[in-house]
């Protein structure tokens, strides 16, 4: 069977991936799914780098916005509702442009992956979850050790999440969490896909980082954080990996200074986006693209003709 088409643009923070995306939409007619972890959530819009309105309103952008801060949320939901959303933009007969950094969520898209985890909201991680408070975490991690010892050796004895996660799977579905992961060395896409990532030199990154960094403190991302606070949501950001809220936590209960803030904001994004790279490196299929010096209206020209030369569009 004909396998659907979809194109993936991916590559670090700051990179500008949005802007490109929405110029190859306009040109492809296509509509663009964002593929980023933090973006999904409603209220945080400073923070998250969200494609402003008027972007928004030119092309048409999907996942965004869609669950609220205090929600349980997993990349096996996401991993749904995107492949319900290409269907229909390719219903509409638009190509889909799948967009974002957050590496999970676009092999959970693309690749032929199972997420057991998928129906977990269950009671089981509750009780895991209660056992750790009652009992302790190492008491836990031994159990994992004699259930499924290949997955202990890969969890961290003091990573809780990955601890529960695992346990949960095993109880939930009688099968070894060590057994999904195998399928994770295979990148076998369900798509016809093309997949074009964007890079810059690590100066160039750094540089785009940290004036992102202050155009959203310019843009008032402390007073997002405080309304955040106010709307009961301090418990679900500090313990969120969404970059800037919670360090600023701690200049909003007077532990650090604004400039010693701001300062590791940049410093714990640049990390984050060396992170991304060394996940998106092992993906073969990515062709990279050197965006320095260019603008996005020639760097969504560069990817218009890569896809003209493979025959994609």
């Amino acid at each position: 069977m004909k396998k659907e088409k979809l194109l993936v643009i991916v590559g670090p923070t700051a990179v500008g991936k949005s802007k490109v995306a929405i110029i190859l939409a306009k040109s492809i007619n296509g509509e663009i799914i964002s593929a980023d972890s933090m973006q999904v959530y409603k209220d945080m819009d400073i923070g998250t780098a969200k494609p402003s309105f008027e972007d928004r309103a030119q092309i048409k952008h999907h996942l965004i916005d869609i669950v609220d801060l205090k929600e349980d949320f997993s990349v096996a939901e996401y991993q749904r509702m995107a492949r319900e959303v290409i269907m229909q933009i390719h219903g509409k007969g638009k190509l889909p442009i799948l967009v974002g950094g957050s590496g999970l969520y676009i092999r959970a898209v693309i690749d032929k992956l199972e997420f057991p985890w998928g129906m977990m909201k269950s009671p089981i991680r509750h009780e895991l979850e209660k056992r750790v408070e009652s009992e302790g975490l190492e008491r836990l991690y031994r159990e994992l050790q004699n259930s499924d010892p290949q997955a202990a050796k890969k969890i961290h004895p003091h990573d809780a999440r990955r601890i529960i996660r695992a346990l949960e799977v095993i109880k939930l579905t009688g099968r070894s969490f060590s057994e999904y992961h195998k399928e994770w060395g295979k990148r076998e896409s369900i798509y016809d896909v093309k997949i074009i990532g964007l890079n810059l030199p690590r100066k160039e990154l750094h540089a785009n980082i940290d004036r992102r960094v202050d155009e959203m403190m310019e843009k008032g991302l402390f007073k997002e954080l405080k309304d955040l606070v106010l709307k009961g949501y301090k418990e679900v950001l500090t313990s969120s990996q969404a970059l800037g809220y919670k360090e600023l936590f701690d200049y909003l209960e007077g532990k650090s200074s604004l400039q010693g803030t701001v300062e590791r904001i940049k410093q714990r994004t640049r990390q984050f986006a060396k992170r991304q790279l060394t996940w998106f490196r092992r993906d073969p299929r990515i062709k990279w693209m050197d965006v320095s010096g260019k603008s996005v209206e020639e760097i969504a020209s560069e990817i218009l003709d890569i896809l003209r030369e493979e025959e994609f569009i």
